[in-house]
């Protein structure tokens, strides 16, 4: 499934930090409430591209 996702690989464990780093830094100070798919497009392709159950 990961393979045929957008990105085609999982995220590197330095990808997921670069989030976490934005969401506790000045720059995510205005950020609330949100949730972030970090999955490489995964979901997308799921419901909506080449993996979507047909």
């Amino acid at each position: 499934m990961i393979e045929l996702c957008p990105v085609g690989r999982a995220a590197t464990p330095d990808e997921v930090g670069t989030v976490g780093a934005l969401l506790m830094g000045s720059d995510g100070g205005f950020i609330t409430g949100s949730d972030f798919l970090m999955d490489g497009g995964v979901t997308a392709s799921y419901w909506f591209g080449e993996l979507a159950p047909r």
